[in-house]
């Protein structure tokens, strides 16, 4: 015949085992729940780390348009288009053979691809001269003092532009245009076009 006693330490036993068996359970919840919150913070810190660097490439590695000059003044219209740019300060090396122009002129909006750029079908594609490049990193921008020339031919006569494809359709005396010139990155620069009312005997304009 057992006791109360030994009844009694029998059930502080079984309680304490089913405690222990309970709290066992809730650290192993814990611990997976504290690994999914790690993982899930260091995913979320990278793709942060991922957008917020994207965001400073698309603003800081800007061109900067030095010059837009006008050739080409056959029929007193503008046929091929020299823009000398630069890249901004504080910006990364920026690789112009990566760059897209779209043109808006009168005759409708036109894509362009680098001549020794990308495969593509783009509407035209213009071709990157050195005007100032000590160490011959044409296409790329790499310093501050480089200085290249994106030359784009419009109309659909025949080629003065070697390795370039022509677009569109010449600038006529007054009319204007907008070009927009996006690098690898993201970051954007506009610039705007106009011909002279006049320019009919010289050779070269302002634009």
């Amino acid at each position: 015949m057992r006791s109360s006693n030994d009844q009694a330490a029998d059930d502080r036993g079984q309680v304490g085992i089913g405690t222990l068996v309970v709290f066992i359970a809730m650290v192993l919840v814990a611990a997976i729940a504290a690994g999914v919150l790690i993982n899930t913070a260091g995913f979320l810190q990278s793709s942060s780390q991922a957008t917020g660097q994207g965001a400073s490439d698309a603003t800081s590695n800007r061109l900067q348009v030095v010059s837009v000059t006008g050739l080409d003044l056959d029929n007193d219209a503008v046929g091929v288009v020299d823009i000398i740019v630069k890249h901004g300060p504080g910006a990364n090396d920026v690789d112009l053979e990566t760059t897209t122009v779209q043109w808006i002129g009168p005759s409708g909006s036109f894509y362009q691809l680098a001549a020794g750029g990308a495969n593509g079908n783009p509407d035209g594609r213009f071709t990157v001269e050195t005007v100032q490049d000590d160490d011959g990193s044409n296409p790329v921008l790499n310093d501050q003092e480089d200085r290249l020339k994106l030359r784009l031919e419009l109309g659909s006569d025949e080629s003065v532009v070697t390795g370039g494809q022509p677009f569109g359709s010449e600038l006529g005396e007054g009319e204007s245009a907008t070009v927009r010139i996006t690098t690898a990155s993201g970051s954007r620069t506009t610039t705007e076009v106009l011909v002279p009312e006049t320019i009919s005997g010289t050779s070269a304009v302002r634009l």
